[in-house]
């Protein structure tokens, strides 16, 4: 039986104060919630999130890391100091990471598989362009990156991988997939596992929506069959925005 799974992406905001802030607030907010529930700051807040997070029911993730796990890689922040922080889950192949830094699907997969070995649960980000769901390439696009993404990981450790549908179209535009449409494409993705790794794999996988999700449109989306839950941006900013999504229904 699959479990509903909520995640907040704070992306590039907020100082240390402000996260702290937040983080504070949804602890006290989401105590009694029923699901499971993620927030991920920035790599400069994962200390002081993670001390005020510790011992709650919100884990704590980053938004990224390297795809080695030490050496000569300027800027970047590897899965030894994200171990060493606290943080249990890795966010991987978000569109920014694939359109703005140009991530392929080769070093996506070297980061999970990294991540998978070094005990994170990982989400892993699969999504179209409007131009690639325009040409009718949606269902394609997020095979190719589900597949190539997944290259190499052991049916074993497919239960720490959470794979989160986000059409790039949507993000932060104010546009969301119909809950159709996004049940569609997240029953698709669950097919292509199914293939890989069998129908039980298939059945258990958690699938979320991310894209524009909001306080209005949370239960709507959460209401279909294949949609397990939601990887939350602009509105994962706010306590009175995001904690209405954790809470839906």
């Amino acid at each position: 039986m699959r479990s509903y799974y909520i995640a907040g992406n704070w992306k590039m905001h907020k100082t240390r104060s402000e996260a702290a802030e937040l983080a504070k607030a949804l602890v006290a907010q989401l105590k009694d919630g029923k699901h499971k529930y993620l927030v991920a700051p920035t790599f400069t807040s994962l200390e002081t999130v993670g001390a005020i997070v510790k011992g709650s029911n919100i884990l704590l993730g980053a938004q990224n890391c390297a795809p080695e796990e030490q050496g000569a890689h300027t800027g970047e922040v590897s899965v030894l100091q994200l171990k060493d922080l606290g943080v249990e889950t890795v966010i991987l192949g978000h569109s920014e990471r694939r359109h703005i830094y140009k991530e392929e699907d080769e070093l996506i997969n070297k980061k999970v598989k990294l991540a998978l070995k070094y005990g994170f649960e990982v989400i892993l980000c699969v999504g179209e362009l409007l131009e690639e769901r325009e040409a009718g390439k949606a269902e394609a696009v997020c095979e190719s990156q589900t597949v190539k993404g997944l290259a190499g990981v052991a049916l074993a450790d497919l239960a720490r991988v959470t794979i989160a549908y986000e059409p790039v179209w949507a993000i932060g535009t104010g546009k969301t997939a119909t809950p159709e449409d996004a049940d569609a494409i997240h029953a698709y993705i669950r097919k292509v596992v199914g293939k890989l790794y069998g129908a039980d794999a298939a059945a258990n996988i958690i699938i979320q929506y991310g894209g524009s999700v909001k306080p209005e449109n949370a239960a709507q989306l959460m209401a279909k069959e294949n949609i397990d839950g939601a990887l939350v941006g602009g509105a994962a900013l706010k306590a009175d925005t995001f904690v209405p999504i954790a809470k839906f229904g």
